[in-house]
């Protein structure tokens, strides 16, 4: 009998990178996106990998390898500069980052599209998770399978279903019915992609060529800033000098008291509506990023200020879950991986990175049942993946809730502040 396929839900990067392994091990599976088509929605922005980059290395063929690689903001930086933690009132570093070993920093639209080539023929696109149901081996057209039903009415029949459909996961309201709910944390995000002139890009990359962090002291405004793309990636290289742009990650927060306030009243576990303060017009968050602009150094408010009114801002909840909640994957026929399993804020820059390894020992722990090896059974393989997921992740949210309250700080951080611990080298 052939083998049943494997279920992924949601065409993500951990989606579609987890796709890859099973290709390359030989193992059947369906990819279902919720999205009409991969650039349907805002594809978020840059997206950093390093300590996950040997488990990509095994999941992805070598030709698929070098087009990943191809998807870097700007390669010459990727493993040469530091990072640092600003003063944004002086533009002076408080700490500085040393690079890693290896350290790509990609555009995630074309690192997701680039992922999607390899296995774009296995995704069904359109195909909003509605149900699932289990099915016992006494069903004689489905051994200890599972069925997953969508919105449009269809259903298909796997092997199991892992869910990697992000942070909302429906998988993950399926099997922690009552526990799914995301926390949401006491803080503002605003993010932009904003084009910059050559001379804007200059003074901007004076600060860091690649990427920068950091928190005025008296507001406690906190910005992140990438480069997204250069002349030479974008194209606009062809069109000569003197119409050079850059792309320009602009993500800015900042605490927020009223929900601070609320959050203490419900012991910070809530995700109802009426916590959401979002402003509702472009122009409003527009206008609220470039009034905070103000109290920065002049480098970095003069090309904040000049932000064009086109320019589309998103507000972004920030949110977390842990995924110390205890769920039945029902003999290792249902499972989470990525922010579906462990939802983490991006002030660590690790979420991604849990999300390959995910998928790299969800691969390799399918690699043992199907070995027969050993007495592996599907169960046994998906609760032993799930133990260690749980307790290096579990550390991880934690910690990256902590560096999101740290990152908006600036007297109190130090080497051991979870926004910068393990990383960081104080400056003078």
């Amino acid at each position: 009998m052939p083998q049943k396929p494997v279920l992924i839900i949601g065409a993500g990067v951990v989606g579609l990178t987890l796709a890859h392994g099973l290709k390359n091990a030989g193992i059947p599976f369906i990819i279902f996106e919720r999205d009409a088509h991969i650039s349907a929605r805002h594809q978020g922005w840059a997206i950093t990998f390093h300590w996950c980059l040997p488990f990509l290395r095994q999941l992805v063929s070598p030709s698929a390898l070098a087009s990943l690689e191809a998807a870097q903001v700007d390669p010459e930086c990727g493993s040469t500069n530091k990072f640092v933690f600003l003063n944004l009132a002086t533009l002076e570093p408080k700490f500085s980052i040393p690079p890693t070993a290896e350290r790509w920093r990609v555009n995630r639209g074309k690192f997701r599209r680039a992922l999607l080539d390899g296995v774009a023929e296995h995704v069904h696109w359109n195909k909003h998770l509605t149900g699932i149901e289990m099915r016992d081996q006494h069903h004689l057209d489905l051994v200890g399978g599972v069925v997953a039903s969508f919105s449009d009415g269809m259903t298909f029949e796997g092997r199991m279903i892992i869910g990697a459909e992000g942070s909302d996961s429906r998988t993950r309201e399926y099997v922690a019915p009552g526990a799914h709910l995301n926390t949401r944390l006491p803080v503002r995000l605003m993010g932009a992609t904003v084009s910059l002139t050559a001379v804007q890009a200059t003074s901007i990359r004076a600060i860091d060529p690649l990427l920068f962090q950091g928190c005025h002291p008296d507001t406690r405004d906190f910005i992140y800033a990438s480069i997204l793309d250069t002349p030479a990636s974008n194209g606009s290289r062809e069109r000569g000098k003197d119409a050079e742009t850059y792309g320009w990650q602009l993500m800015m927060s900042h605490l927020s008291e009223t929900v601070v306030d609320r959050q203490k009243k419900l012991k910070i576990e809530t995700n109802s509506d009426d916590d959401k303060e979002e402003l509702s017009e472009n122009a409003e968050r527009l206008a609220d990023v470039k009034r905070r602009a103000e109290n920065f150094h002049p480098v970095l408010r003069d090309v904040i200020l000049a932000i064009t009114d086109s320019t589309e801002v998103h507000e972004i909840v920030v949110q977390d879950w842990l995924p110390t909640h205890a769920w039945n994957n029902h003999g290792g026929r249902v499972t989470l991986s990525g922010d579906a399993a462990h939802a983490m804020t991006m002030y660590r820059g690790e979420a991604a990175n849990h999300g390959i390894l995910d998928a790299y020992k969800l691969c390799e722990a399918l690699k043992k049942v199907d070995s027969r090896e050993r007495e592996w059974t599907l169960g046994h393989a998906v609760s032993e993946y799930e133990a260690e997921m749980r307790e290096r992740t579990s550390a991880a949210v934690l910690l990256s809730r902590q560096a999101c309250l740290d990152a908006h700080d600036f007297a109190s951080l130090n080497e051991d502040s979870a926004v910068l611990k393990g990383r960081a080298v104080r400056q003078g």
